[in-house]
C-alpha cells in the first residue's frame, strides 16, 4: 500500500471533515465532535496550515491529523512556553489498523521539527501514543486543565532536552472548550 503523506490542501477541508466524522462515528471515549473542532480551529491563530496533513492511499484522502499551536503556562514563574497539541489524529474506518495514523503522526513530528518547535501533548490512549515517544506529561512537571487519568495525558520532546526546565500546565486555545 502506498501511503503518502502531505500538507492538507485548499480543496480537502470537505472531505476531511467527513472523514474526521466516520473516523470517530463510533469511537468510545470521544464526544464525537472533533470534526466541528478542527472546523474552529482552522479559523485561529493558532492554526498551522503546514501541520494540517492528509493521507492518501492511492489517491484517496485516508487520514488526517492536526497540530495546533498552544502553551504550557508556568504561573509560578509567570513564564509561558509554545508548544503543540495533536488533535485529533483521523483514519477511516476501512484503512485502520494499516500504519496510517503512525505515518500521519511521524510526519507532523517532523514538519514540526522543521518550524521549530519543541513538543506536542496529546490526550489519548496510553497504548497507542507512547509507540511515538509520547510519555505522561507529569514527568516532567506539566498539568492538563482537566480531570484525567494521568496515563491519558501525554507530551513528546520533539528535540532533546526541549522541556528541560519547562514546567506548568497546558492552555488550549478557547475552540478546544477547555478552561485554564
Amino acid at each position: 500500500m502506498n501511503i503518502k503523506i502531505m500538507q492538507e490542501k485548499s480543496s480537502d477541508p470537505t472531505i476531511v471533515f467527513e472523514l474526521i466524522r466516520l473516523a470517530f462515528e463510533n469511537e468510545q471515549f470521544s464526544d464525537h465532535q472533533e470534526h466541528i473542532l478542527v472546523e474552529k480551529l482552522r479559523k485561529t491563530a493558532e492554526f498551522i496550515p503546514q501541520l494540517s496533513m492528509v493521507a492518501e492511499v492511492e489517491g484517496e484522502i485516508a487520514g488526517y491529523i492536526l497540530l495546533t499551536k498552544i502553551q504550557i503556562i508556568d504561573k509560578e514563574n509567570q513564564k509561558a512556553f509554545d508548544s503543540l497539541a495533536l488533535a485529533p489524529v483521523a483514519v477511516l474506518p476501512q484503512f485502520q489498523g494499516k500504519g496510517i495514523g503512525g505515518k500521519l503522526i511521524l510526519g507532523a513530528h517532523q514538519i514540526a521539527i522543521e518550524l521549530g518547535f519543541g513538543s506536542v501533548v496529546v490526550l489519548g490512549h496510553a497504548d497507542y501514543y507512547p509507540k511515538f515517544g509520547y510519555v505522561p506529561a507529569s514527568v516532567y512537571g506539566i498539568k492538563f486543565p482537566f480531570d484525567v487519568p494521568d496515563e491519558n495525558c501525554m507530551i513528546k520532546e520533539l528535540t532533546d532536552n526541549s522541556l528541560k526546565g519547562i514546567q506548568g500546565t497546558v492552555h488550549y486555545p478557547e475552540e478546544f472548550g477547555v478552561i485554564s
